[in-house]
């Protein structure tokens, strides 16, 4: 019984969702990946920096 009620909470507030569009869809998805590909670099430069301080230190 505690399954179809949760079940039939999960109907209503389905109904009150509000889904974004496919430009709001297109906008979030961009930055996301461009945020992504920054922290990449980001990322991928303190590796490089970390590598190259450990070599001088060898």
């Amino acid at each position: 019984m505690k399954f179809v009620n949760f079940l039939k909470s999960v109907a209503q507030e389905m109904k009150l969702v509000t889904w974004p569009n496919a430009q709001e869809t297109k906008r979030d998805t961009s930055t996301v990946v461009g945020t992504s590909i920054l922290m990449a670099i980001f990322l991928g430069l303190i590796d490089w920096a970390f590598q190259w301080g450990l070599k001088l230190l060898a």
